[in-house]
């Protein structure tokens, strides 16, 4: 199955100099978002598969990527149209929770 989101809204952004061919977002990527091309760097498969939860970014050894988390995720534009104060995705870590990696649905 092959999900998408919100078409052409999400943030996330992979600078390819930067990138050290580790592969750590493809084995954190959730909706695999990400492979490796032939030359060992990884680039962006499919865009709107992201869900903006941060794990690539979190992960990247190298700060090859940055995505703000929750702003094209579905449920982030869910709980602000009904006027919830948790306007992030639900795959997101709360400051408290960062430090022992516990995942919290917000």
């Amino acid at each position: 199955m092959n999900l998408e989101y919100l078409k052409d809204v999400v943030t996330l952004k992979l600078n390819e100099e930067k990138c050290v061919g580790c592969g750590m977002c493809i084995d954190v990527c959730p909706h695999a978002v990400f492979t490796m091309n032939g030359a060992k760097k990884v680039r962006i498969q499919n865009r709107d598969a992201c869900i903006e939860c941060g794990a690539c970014s979190m992960n990247c050894p190298a700060e090859a990527i940055s995505v703000e988390t929750g702003v094209g995720c579905a449920a982030a534009v869910i709980n602000s149209l009904l006027g919830r104060e948790a306007s992030s995705c639900c795959c997101s870590l709360t400051p408290q929770d960062e430090k022992s990696g516990k995942e919290t649905s917000v």
